[in-house]
């Protein structure tokens, strides 16, 4: 019914919030997400996504967080309105660059991995051991042990490293 399509959706159409590019690259990760094929994602798929990640044990009180935090059954605009909304709170590139230009007064655009691990896991909302070998994982230090944080930010903001 049209109600129920409209209130799922937010009264917008969630389709134009994103380039055709971008709907289509969630619709790849929807549908690699989408283990059993039923065009909905749940916890099964959830779980199966995380083991194809390397990640197993997961528990399932996190998995139940994260499948409600849709309003209803996750198909794929369910899961664009979600995501459209995860991207409008994430700050400008211009604001992630200045938080880490703290950490790096000289301006040479990288910063020591084992600082930038030492303050994460210190300071404020404090990363577990976890957290950071995600983060390292996601996005490695170079050989010389720097973290490229400029690049970073622009993966942050933009979802794809530069060339």
């Amino acid at each position: 019914p049209k109600k129920a399509k409209k209130k799922i959706e937010g009264g917008s159409n969630v389709f134009s919030m994103f380039e055709q590019t971008q709907i289509q690259e969630f619709k790849e990760a929807f549908t690699i997400m989408d283990q059993n094929r039923d065009g909905f994602i749940d916890k099964a798929d959830l779980r199966d996504t995380f083991a194809a990640l390397g990640r197993l044990n997961v528990k399932n009180e996190e998995l139940e967080d994260m499948v409600k935090e849709a309003p209803g059954p996750i198909n794929f605009t369910v899961f664009l309105t979600m995501f459209g909304e995860k991207l409008k709170g994430t700050d400008p590139e211009e604001t992630i660059l200045n938080a880490f230009k703290i950490f790096d007064p000289e301006g040479k655009g990288r910063i020591k991995a084992d600082y930038i691990k030492e303050m994460l896991m210190t300071q404020a909302d404090r990363f577990s051991q976890e957290e950071i070998n995600q983060m390292f994982a996601a996005f490695p230090p170079d050989v010389s042990g720097n973290l490229d944080y400029k690049n970073l930010c622009y993966v942050i903001t933009h979802g794809e490293e530069k060339d």
